[in-house]
């Protein structure tokens, strides 16, 4: 307290003459952690005097809307809010993406810093961030004041690692979405390239089925919406609470709302006054793997490259981890890199390399600038950047327009050759040939039929029969295909009914399980074509006349739910295991190549674990999968003893457009949701936009706080709230008001 005293009694004129920025060499080192006493005076003088531009106002949910004079200042308004909310998820975030996780999380985390490393190298980034655009460079400047000066004020936070934030560490986590084309680098097979204790740092099987990652998204024009004004639901499928809802604006134009991963400073799903956007998984091959054949001669390797031999570039990269003493120790290890990108593993006598986009600066400007758009052609302005290279965009603004765009970071490639594998890299025609033009890519705008959508299926049916021809694209523009949330959405939007805000909210829980249809009949089959006096067949009568009652939809009630989703989850992994040799969907190889007697017997194991849990064949839905929040860790820890609530809508597995991923933790019966629908949002643009929105859980990650839970009733059953985005709206629904320190 008396420090706070003492800073607001700062003279006024120092404030005033106090420099816009300071230098590098009058900052601590980093890792030194800077409080309000012991920071140098100019550089928190410069802090206090960036708070006297701008304000909060939390509403009565928790979320914040920040407003600054400028964008910088709104940036450092947007953080700060964030670091309230949630610290140690951005932290967290930072460290992940800088490769210093395992400073705070030990050596299990070791090879996924080694792969981070990779591609991210401080001094890379501190020179990029020297050259960027000047406006990119005072956002990312406001961005490591907000941070820092949050800090300052928060003694009682304590980060694990990062107790300083620098403008170029913005540049390490440039892209919003869940994962990243990182992750498809097996952090085994690179333990057992560069580590002599390859099983000791091998990952973890994660417990269960993973639940499938991506999301919705749907755009309606103005011929399918009431009164004509277009629509836009944004539903991203993501672990729950990755990311935080906001409004950020400012006096030189900047208003946005929407959700804003943890740490970053531009909204990632969201609308203006005029656009809107929604982001999912694509499925496009936009990394590749090329092999090549090492030689050593003399200790000095070298690959084959048509009919040259070039020399393999080897680093040292340092990792420090921490010990469970808490000591920092670090490993060593020699890496190595072809032209194609860093060698990631090895197959047979060959090693190969990663290819992946890594234009950090390009990526963050593109984040930042499409939030700015005002129209359709300032939106594609932004994406010729090209700084996006993992996900498909469904767009809707005023003017009418509605769109789908594939990523703009498509590298052209040979297409005789099939890149879902890997490719010979010491031939050179299988290189990169530089990229797609935003032209070339497969892409929708303002069909006739007044909607586009995608739900992480290829484009070739993202307007019906306007979609983009499969035939007119090189294969490698989509490697995923259909699935069943797709042939939901085609149904909802073939409908022809006309559109309202509610109405796309209550689209967006439609209760159909498509999958189901497609399962289902030969489960019957199986057992309709067993002997009358199988055991088996007399055994399961009472389960296949529920399944075959039942209207394949979801409900809390429904106990045929229950049963076809233990069912599917016993056949999912050999379903998926068959698909992988076969290139087909796990559906697909669960529909037909499961052999009959197979999927009897995974439904008896099904009832009997009902039976073994519950205490009955027969039981509901919601009474099995269930929310539930305790704390603010980032890995929730669930009990069947604590309170919960019932979940109706299932794994987005079954072609559920609402999903709800949940996993059966050691040592309890019920299933707990960790992923799915995160944050929904619908938009209605016209003369004047407004919105529904709802996030899992609530805006506070403190259990403390009354906005810990608040929506989760409204979460589980649909019921979006108004988003309040002009302050007609907020007026009588604002709980604080106040500025970054107070």
């Amino acid at each position: 307290m008396l420090r706070r005293l003492f800073l607001t009694l700062v003279p006024a004129l120092a404030l005033v003459l106090a420099q816009p920025a300071a230098a590098a060499a009058e900052t601590p080192p980093l890792g030194t952690r800077l409080t309000a006493s012991a920071t140098p005076s100019k550089e928190m003088l410069r802090w206090r005097e960036a708070t006297r531009r701008v304000t909060i106002v939390r509403d009565d949910w928790g979320i914040a809307h920040i407003r600054g004079k400028t964008d910088a200042d709104a940036v450092f308004g947007m953080i700060y809010a964030q670091a309230e909310d949630d610290f140690p998820r951005i932290e967290t975030n930072y460290l992940t993406a800088l490769g210093r996780l395992s400073e705070a999380e030990g050596e299990a985390a070791l090879m996924q810093d080694l792969r981070a490393r990779l591609y991210t190298d401080p001094e890379t980034l501190k020179a990029q961030y020297a050259k960027s655009p000047p406006w990119l460079r005072k956002l990312m400047d406001a961005w490591a004041d907000g941070l820092n000066y949050y800090l300052s004020m928060h003694p009682q936070t304590r980060p694990r690692v990062l107790t300083r934030f620098e403008p170029w560490m913005a540049l390490s986590f440039s892209e919003g979405s869940i994962g990243g084309d990182i992750e498809r680098i097996s952090l085994d097979d690179l333990a057992e390239l560069y580590s002599d204790r390859p099983r000791v740092l091998a990952s973890a099987a994660p417990a269960g089925l993973e639940e499938p990652r991506g999301s919705n998204g749907i755009a309606i024009g103005p011929s399918r919406a009431w009164g004509g004004r277009p629509l836009l639901l944004i539903n991203p499928h993501t672990s729950f609470y990755f990311r935080a809802e906001q409004q950020v604006t400012s006096d030189a134009g900047l208003n946005v709302y929407g959700a804003a991963t943890w740490g970053q400073f531009f909204i990632y799903q969201g609308f203006n006054p005029r656009v809107g956007w929604m982001h999912t998984s694509s499925g496009v091959d936009s990394v590749d793997e090329f092999s090549v054949q090492v030689i050593n001669r003399g200790g000095r390797l070298t690959y084959r490259y048509g009919a040259e031999e070039r020399p393999v570039i080897t680093r040292t990269l340092p990792v420090d981890w921490r010990t469970p003493q808490g000591a920092l120790v670090r490993s060593t290890f020699r890496v190595h890199f072809t032209h194609h990108g860093p060698v990631v593993r090895k197959a047979g006598d060959r090693w190969v390399a990663f290819a992946m986009m890594n234009r950090p600066v390009e990526a963050l400007s593109q984040s930042f600038l499409r939030t700015r758009a005002r129209n359709f052609d300032e939106f594609m302005k932004a994406t010729a950047l090209q700084g996006n290279s993992s996900n498909n965009t469904l767009y809707a603004d005023a003017d009418g327009v509605i769109a789908y765009l594939h990523p703009q970071f498509v590298p052209r490639r040979d297409n005789r050759f099939d890149y879902t594998g890997t490719v010979n890299g010491s031939d050179p025609a299988t290189d990169w040939k530089g990229l797609h033009a935003l032209s070339e890519l497969p892409a929708v705008k303002s069909p006739k039929g007044g909607w586009v959508y995608n739900t992480n299926d290829w484009p070739w049916t993202a307007a019906g029969p306007e979609s983009p021809r499969r035939e007119a694209f090189p294969r490698y523009m989509d490697t995923v295909g259909p699935n069943p949330r797709g042939a939901n959405a085609v149904q909802l939007l073939e409908a022809g009914q006309t559109f309202t805000l509610d109405s796309l909210a209550q689209g967006a829980f439609n209760t159909r399980l498509p999958a189901f249809d497609q399962l289902l009949p030969g489960l019957e089959a199986a057992w309709d074509a067993a002997p009358g006096a199988e055991p088996l067949r007399l055994k399961l009568a009472d389960d296949i006349r529920l399944l075959r009652g039942w209207n394949r939809r979801w409900s809390a009630q429904s106990e045929a739910l229950t049963l076809a989703v233990f069912w599917g989850d016993l056949l999912w992994p050999e379903a998926e295991a068959i698909a992988r040799k076969e290139g087909l969907s796990t559906w697909e190889a669960m529909a037909s190549r499961i052999p009959p007697r197979r999927k009897l017997e995974a439904l008896s194991e099904a009832s009997d674990r009902l039976q073994a849990d519950f205490g009955s064949r027969r039981v509901p839905w919601g009474e099995v999968n269930r929310f539930q929040r305790r704390t603010g860790e980032i890995q929730q820890a669930f009990s069947d003893a604590a309170p919960s609530l019932a979940a109706p809508f299932p794994s987005a597995r079954w072609g559920a457009l609402a999903s709800f991923g949940a996993r059966r933790p050691e040592g309890q019966k019920r299933l707990y949701g960790t992923s799915g629908n995160s944050f929904v949002a619908v938009v209605e643009f016209g003369p004047r936009v407004r919105a529904r929105a709802v996030t899992a859980g609530g805006a506070s990650s403190s259990p403390a706080s009354r906005h810990f839970t608040d929506q989760a009733p409204r979460y589980l059953s649909g019921d979006l709230r108004p988003v309040y985005f002009w302050p007609d709206e907020i007026r009588g629904h604002v709980a604080r008001t106040y500025r970054p320190g107070q």
